[in-house]
């Protein structure tokens, strides 16, 4: 079976002490294509190090976490623009809105979506988007701008049924991941109802590792978990999982 994590800090501090070691972990359990979001300036070194270090295996993207936006994130938007037009890479983001731990900068998270989305129409390339306590203004953005050109997936997708829907009528991706373990989720609720066709999956390695690595750190190697965890609950083998997960990310993040 192959698998593909689509949203994965490999090239964080967590891994400092065995990096190499964790990725062949995960090629060898079938989990292929690693995809590394950008989250600011600083961690844009170690992630196309990375890259390099694994060819064909660890893909980069290019944008600025909302966690990140400044009262000026001129500065850093200025390096995001830079890069896009320096070299390919496989997505924009991590880009979005984070309203869970302060809304100080919200207008300048605002802008700095709005304008990594219309980034993303330039250079023809999908979006992982963040949207921690945000679903909603989330979608609303992308449905403003939405003509067509706009593709990606909704990062660790927290909404509602109601806002599931919304998401994949606009032409995007739910991005499940380890919550979808947690007893107390809902998460499984909605991953019942949604098509397969829908969702691709993913780690946010090193946070949110599934059940029984719950509060442990995440790797990509996990990413099996969480498509066996599915396969229970939509009553499906676990091999048709990888399967069409497989392939919507490949349809999504269409060099890879």
């Amino acid at each position: 079976m192959q698998w593909i994590d689509t949203h994965a800090h490999l090239y964080g501090k967590e891994f400092g002490q065995d990096r190499a070691a964790m990725i062949t972990r995960a090629l060898e359990l079938g989990v292929d294509k690693l995809l590394l979001p950008n989250i600011d300036c600083a961690s844009i070194a170690g992630m196309l190090a990375l890259e390099e270090q694994f060819p064909g295996h660890c893909h980069a993207m290019m944008g600025l976490h909302p966690c990140y936006v400044e009262e000026n994130p001129e500065p850093a938007m200025a390096l995001v623009r830079e890069w896009l037009a320096k070299r390919p890479f496989i997505a924009v983001g991590e880009i979005g809105l984070d309203f869970y731990w302060d809304t100080t900068h919200a207008e300048q998270q605002y802008r700095v979506f709005r304008e990594q989305l219309q980034l993303a129409k330039q250079y023809r390339l999908p979006v992982a988007i963040h949207s921690r306590e945000s679903t909603r203004q989330c979608i609303d953005e992308v449905k403003a701008l939405q003509d067509g050109q706009l593709t990606g997936v909704f990062h660790c997708f927290s909404g509602t049924l109601e806002e599931a829907k919304e998401v994949i009528d606009l032409g995007f991706y739910l991005g499940i991941g380890g919550v979808v373990t947690f007893k107390k989720s809902g998460l499984d609720k909605i991953v019942e109802q949604v098509d397969l066709q829908h969702i691709v999956l993913e780690t946010d390695a090193p946070y949110l590792a599934p059940v029984p690595y719950r509060g442990k750190r995440n790797e990509s190697a996990y990413i099996p978990l969480i498509g066996e965890k599915i396969a229970d609950i939509k009553n499906l083998k676990i091999e048709e999982v990888a399967a069409v997960t497989t392939s919507n990310a490949r349809k999504l993040f269409k060099s890879i």
